[in-house]
């Protein structure tokens, strides 16, 4: 499967995670936040940012669980919650952002 975003054919899988992680960029962020409804601003940047920091240091997309610890530890307390992170990813917040990041999906999330 493909996607079109900003005249690149990016392929993705069914459930439109990047195939290709060198394909990602910030354009291709916000062509795929686009498609998730959603427009990222500099607290979703930041979500963005320290998720791809993570599967850089583990080779792996955080779940949940995992995500609001590390939110907490490197973006303070006031963030490291979920109902944070649900206003900014919902429905589901460890599987958009890692979709948005150009990350696989967390193997724990359905």
């Amino acid at each position: 499967m493909y996607i079109r975003l900003n005249q690149r054919r990016i392929a993705v899988d069914r459930d439109g995670y990047l195939k290709n992680l060198d394909d990602w960029d910030r354009d291709v962020a916000a062509g795929l936040a686009q498609r998730e409804n959603l427009s990222l601003s500099a607290e979703h940047w930041e979500i963005i940012e320290l998720l791809r920091d993570f599967y850089r240091q583990f080779e792996i997309s955080p779940a949940m669980r995992v995500l609001v610890k590390q939110v907490g530890i490197k973006l303070g307390a006031e963030k490291g919650r979920s109902i944070y992170l649900m206003k900014l990813f919902p429905p589901s917040p460890a599987r958009i952002a890692s979709k948005i990041a150009g990350l696989p999906r967390p193997a724990n999330c359905l």
